[in-house]
């Protein structure tokens, strides 16, 4: 059957008294998307993506009851959520009676979609669900109790930032106050707020004509709803494939109300994407298409029953075959993620890409000389076609070498510079800009040192190196900000790894390099402390996205003391430590 994919039918809906104006595109026969739209929006939120999703598959938008074309329900109980929840399933039965319809909402439909996602048997009517913006109120009102019963810092601080972000909430309860706002000046400087705030250009039928009517009627959405389940929230879980496709840009819905959702959903995929509440729908349209796309076609494919951590984020690390680089490989597989790593040793980089396998989902292993600019673009497009764009790029691999300026040559000088800092620019430029064009956010780690803000005179290129990776990481940092992508630098002190084997000395006979490695080495390893702890703050510096993070005390005593009295670091400087 040929359908013009932009043409749009549009048909009624009965569901408990109320007529729902249902708009259709794209081949009936089909895999069908059901898109549901928020407050206080109508179907037409959905333009974009809807007429790119138009291509292949069968797409269904209906406006809620009470906005847009549809019928308003007469009592404030007719907006119930057990009522919205009918009137996704009678919409889904009309359109689609003998395949189950994949649901995408955003903001309200959402919270709505949620309840019809968390019915008893919903796997046979919906094949999907992904979710933009919108928590389901039960899960809400537990994760609410949680952090209410373990008052811990961090805690209380999502409570008071999602508070603070839920403020209009409060708001919608006063009485004759928040529809006076919406019909005496709210609707009219809509588009306004929209770009302002939303980044969002405003544009024809954008904002919907019927704003107004819209707004004042969907208030009730939260008064009918809101205090009864956050109040007394219900054991709501679901074997419905869910993706949660967090906005990282979101003024109103934390991502980490998302939180413990495992719980409920055994089946849970997690994605990001950068853009804010609205203009994920009406700037990014295609990108949230794409998004939908990948995923109902896996769930088409039989990929539901996938194991938990197949669709984890995607980590490469360069510089993966021991020390650091192995044990963030590691960490980061035994967390979940999909890990690839390469190193200029093809060996040990596949050794770690086994022992990462056996934590995780299967890794992969490349050879990679990271000084070499073509290789690294040609390796970030190979890990792009072979496993998709990486969520967290580690940059890892690097040298150590020792030696006053006046002791080293040019060409160690030329050494030390293309592993420890091209190979750093050559990797956030080739993996970085996969990541902007993607426009899903990320994170960049660049491996720098203590050695970067703690002088030497022994250590004159290797510092100079450092240094330079962790004022590069601060200006990369401000450049990516608005791609949503964060980047952090580290820098370990004394770690006991093999850098130290295969550090070189400027002016020295093989012999006594020899013997200069191993003092090293014993020194290293007297410290003790091990590459795994590098790599629990790495995973950390990526949850948090901190900016810098020094490890190890000395790491971390040389930092404070460069800012309370820098001359003392200079002076440190002149010791001979070797």
């Amino acid at each position: 059957m040929t359908t013009d994919a932009h043409a749009t039918r549009r048909r009624t809906v009965l569901s408990a008294g109320v007529a729902l104006a249902v708009f259709e595109q794209g081949a009936p026969d089909a895999p069908t998307v059901l898109l549901v739209h928020g407050y206080p929006d109508t179907h037409r939120v959905w333009d974009d993506v809807a007429a790119d999703l138009a291509a292949d598959h069968h797409v269904v938008r209906y406006d809620v009851r009470g906005a847009g074309e549809s019928g308003v329900p007469a009592r404030r109980e007719e907006y119930r959520l057990e009522l919205l929840a009918a009137d996704l399933l009678a919409v889904a039965d009309a359109v689609s009676p003998d395949r189950a319809v994949h649901v995408v909402a955003h903001d309200w439909g959402s919270l709505q979609s949620w309840e019809a996602v968390t019915e008893p048997g919903a796997e046979r009517r919906i094949a999907s669900y992904t979710t933009m913006s919108g928590p389901c109120l039960d899960h809400m009102g537990f994760w609410i109790r949680h952090r209410l019963r373990r008052p811990t810092p961090r805690h209380l601080r999502q409570l008071l930032v999602q508070g603070a972000h839920s403020w209009y909430i409060t708001a919608f309860h006063l009485p004759f106050l928040a529809p006076a706002t919406w019909r005496f000046g709210l609707a009219r400087a809509w588009p306004r707020v929209l770009r302002d705030l939303e980044a969002v250009t405003p544009r024809p039928g954008h904002p919907q004509s019927t704003l107004r009517q819209d707004a004042v009627r969907g208030i009730e959405l939260y008064r009918a709803n809101m205090r009864p389940r956050l109040r007394h929230p219900r054991e709501r879980p679901t074997e419905v494939p869910v993706q949660v496709v967090t906005l990282t840009r979101d003024r109103y819905v934390s991502g980490f109300l998302s939180e413990g959702l495992e719980r409920w959903v055994p089946r849970l995929t997690r994605r990001e994407l950068n853009a804010t509440h609205w203009s994920a729908l009406l700037e990014k349209g295609a990108l949230v298409a794409g998004m939908v796309r990948e995923y109902t076609g896996r769930i088409e494919a039989g990929g539901a029953g996938e194991p938990p951590g197949s669709d984890g984020p995607l980590v490469v690390v360069t510089g993966g075959g021991s020390g650091i680089g192995r044990a963030t490989a590691l960490a980061f597989a035994e967390q979940g993620s999909r890990v690839v790593v390469c190193d200029l040793d093809l060996d040990a980089a596949q050794r770690t890409a086994e022992l990462a396998s056996l934590l995780g989902p299967v890794a992969t292993a490349y050879q990679v000389d990271v000084s070499d600019g073509p290789a690294m673009d040609a390796f970030a497009l190979t890990v792009a076609a072979a496993h998709g764009v990486p969520d967290v790029l580690v940059n890892n691999a690097g040298i150590g070498h020792s030696g006053t300026f006046l002791q080293i040559t040019e060409k160690e000088w030329q050494r030390v510079l293309d592993v420890n800092l091209w190979g750093v620019i050559h990797g956030c430029r080739a993996f970085g800009t996969l990541m902007a064009e993607r426009g899903e956010g990320g994170h960049i780690v660049n491996l720098a040192s203590a050695a970067a803000y703690l002088p030497s005179k022994i250590l004159a290129a290797y510092a100079t190196s450092k240094a330079a990776v962790l004022m590069l990481s601060d200006c990369l940092r401000a450049e990516l900000a608005p791609a949503g992508i964060g980047v952090s630098a580290i820098c370990p002190g004394i770690v006991n790894t093999n850098i130290t084997r295969t550090s070189t000395f400027s002016g020295l006979s093989a012999a006594e390099q020899s013997a200069k490695q191993a003092r090293a080495s014993k020194l290293y390893a007297r410290r003790g402390f091990p590459p795994e702890k590098v790599a629990a703050e790495i995973v950390r510096a990526v949850r948090t996205r901190k900016a810098v993070v020094p490890v190890t005390f000395e790491a971390k005593a040389a930092r404070l003391l460069g800012r309370i009295s820098p001359g003392l670091l200079r002076l440190a400087a002149r010791l001979d430590l070797g």
